[in-house]
């Protein structure tokens, strides 16, 4: 005895395409606007617990020289949490954000960004969050999570109009 499953209903590539969602979008409806930043000098524990304290999982690090300014320098996230403790014990969680960050070069995206273009960068450098920085300045922070939510209404709201 078989079941019919009904297939599920798939939308042309041209679909997307039409939506073109920019980044600026997405921060407008987030939540929360309020991007929380952890500095290079930190230890591992005190960005744990401000990843804690504030129910997310990734942090914008800053640079430490404030005659540099106040710049975005690299994301701090769980899994750097879980490198440091699983590489150096219950000792991973005094070292400093610094050592586990890579500050060569920070992917970061603009609020005119499309959605597609965010998306293609998170798949090729493997990470699920972008910091924003729009003329130099730190504007907020998309999740892969935001994209992918956004593509769904977005569908969702093109599979209505249709109908």
């Amino acid at each position: 005895m078989y079941t019919t499953i009904k297939p599920i209903r798939t939308y042309p590539v041209a679909d997307l395409k039409e939506v073109a969602m920019k980044v600026g979008d997405i921060l407008r409806t987030k939540k929360s606007a309020r991007v929380v930043t952890v500095r290079m000098n930190e230890t591992v524990g005190i960005a744990a617990q401000l990843m804690r304290t504030s129910n997310i999982s990734a942090l914008v690090v800053k640079d430490v020289v404030r005659t540099e300014g106040n710049t975005a320098v690299g994301m701090f996230t769980e899994r750097d949490v879980v490198r440091a403790i699983a590489g150096h014990g219950a000792a991973g969680v005094a070292l400093k954000v610094s050592q586990l960050i890579s500050v060569q070069r920070l992917v970061s995206c603009t609020s005119s960004d499309s959605l597609e273009h965010v998306r293609h960068l998170m798949n090729v450098h493997h990470i699920r969050h972008l910091p924003v920085i729009d003329n130099f300045s730190l504007a907020g922070v998309i999740s892969m999570r935001d994209v992918s939510s956004a593509f769904d209404e977005a569908m969702t709201g093109a599979a209505q109009t249709a109908a």
